[in-house]
């Protein structure tokens, strides 16, 4: 049976064959399509803040104040308090938390950057309180110069775990497909769309990209030798080595949270069938043995259990099964079309596309109570990805009859939208927390 899969390039179990060209690995060459972001919803509840221009910016690249600005602004639960004063603010001024707090103001964050000798920069920071009247945190950290956008990202992180008890995912990073005539390009990037890396391009499709548990690998599917084959692909260096070639399709790449075994989906023996396998292809094990479609693996939080996609039941609907292959349950019930599950990182939530009435959305599910929600008001959705943090879910849309980027809170309230000028977006993923 046909998911109507012919709308998603991403399921190359349909054996599309194209004309091959050799990719082009670009691991360091920038991308030329900035993304540009368009906030609509805020959330419950917003903290005021305040960002004063870190003394020392002038004339470098990355100015800190915007980027803590835009970072806190796009996460919704915080709204920026513009305020003019003549007064430069460092991270040693002394504040008068009263005066703030009567101007709306709830945090402040102040700080500065200094050239060393050695060509590095001393960035510095402090974040007061004015409700708590004091100061929060103060830090300082030495980078080169081209930290500085991740280190403004650093910040905002901080800012937000401190008022909102949860890591902030500014200083994460996402991955997706960049498609224009002709060519396709694995893009790495900022959360935020900005600092944009080529990590391959191809005049033939790449899809499926998906993050090592450690955010040092992609996994992918690239039809570049006729056929597609699902590669890894190491983002420092640019080396890249195809893991999954075997006869006929090999696609929907999954982690094992462990980050050495690799789900994959093949037509090797019969039909789209899920199988696991070491990371040097080793130690091939199938999970699935029935007619039709078995595809889009993941693995839950823990690593025991496979979240996947099936037609065995008549429509695609999500299963689940151990991730030996054993005790296969359905979990979606609702509409008679239901595919690409996605875990959040902390086991509770599952997100994946409904489609109903010619629509495709964005779902979440509670997985302890089975209860479900529709996330978005867009209608051509697909590829959701939870954030690091299960705050926030990357998903792939259209706008304007193009692909694009969009983020939508779990809880549907903040949406953001990513676009670009010149080309369509598809294929996204979020990166996990690293120590960067």
């Amino acid at each position: 049976m046909n998911f109507d899969f012919t709308r998603r390039v991403k399921q190359s179990m349909l054996g599309l064959v194209y004309l091959a060209c050799a990719a082009l690995s670009l691991a360091s060459a920038p991308a030329h399509a900035q993304l540009k972001i368009d906030i609509t919803g805020v959330g419950q509840s917003q903290i005021a803040f305040s960002a004063a221009p870190f003394t020392g910016n002038a004339g470098l690249p990355v100015d800190i104040k915007s980027v803590i600005e835009a970072d806190l602004v796009r996460s919704g639960y915080f709204k920026s308090i513009n305020t003019s004063s003549n007064v430069v603010l460092d991270e040693n001024t002394v504040i008068d938390p009263t005066a703030w707090k009567s101007i709306g103001v709830d945090a402040l964050v102040v700080g500065s950057v200094k050239k060393l000798a050695d060509g590095r920069l001393d960035v510095r920071f402090n974040l007061h309180d004015t409700v708590q009247q004091k100061s929060v945190g103060r830090f300082s950290y030495v980078i080169n110069p081209s930290a500085l956008r991740l280190t403004a990202h650093k910040i905002a992180d901080y800012v937000y775990k401190t008022f909102l008890g949860e890591p902030g995912i500014f200083a994460t990073r996402i991955a997706y497909v960049e498609k224009s005539p002709g060519q396709s390009k694995l893009i790495v990037a900022d959360a935020d769309g900005a600092n944009q890396q080529v990590a391959l391009a191809s005049r033939e499709p790449i899809i499926s990209p998906t993050w090592s548990p450690d955010g040092k690998q992609l996994a992918y599917v690239s039809f570049e030798t006729k056929k597609p084959v699902v590669f890894v692909h190491t983002l420092a260096t640019g080396q890249r080595r195809a893991v999954a070639n075997f006869r006929g399709s090999n696609s929907a790449p999954a982690w094992a949270p462990d980050g050495q075994k690799l789900a994959v989906v093949l037509t090797k023996d019969s039909g789209s069938q899920i199988y696991t396998m070491n990371l040097d292809g080793s130690d091939l094990k199938r999970l699935t043995n029935t007619g039709g479609i078995n595809t889009e693996p993941v693995y839950s939080a823990d690593g025991k259990s496979i979240y996947f996609t099936s037609d065995r039941s008549g429509g695609p609907q999500v299963y689940r099964m151990d991730s030996d292959g054993s005790n296969v349950t359905r979990v979606t019930f609702e509409g008679n079309y239901n595919i690409s599950p996605k875990v959040s990182p902390d086991g509770k939530s599952l997100t994946y596309v409904n489609r109903s009435n010619g629509q495709f959305k964005v779902m979440i599910m509670d997985l302890s109570s089975g209860t479900t929600q529709s996330l978005t008001n867009t209608s051509q959705d697909e590829s959701p990805s939870f954030s690091p943090n299960n705050r926030y879910i990357l998903y792939a849309t259209k706008s304007g009859g193009k692909g694009v980027l969009a983020v939508v809170s779990s809880d549907g309230r903040v949406r953001n939208e990513l676009t670009s000028s010149n080309a369509s977006i598809t294929e996204p993923t979020w990166g996990p927390f690293v120590d960067q």
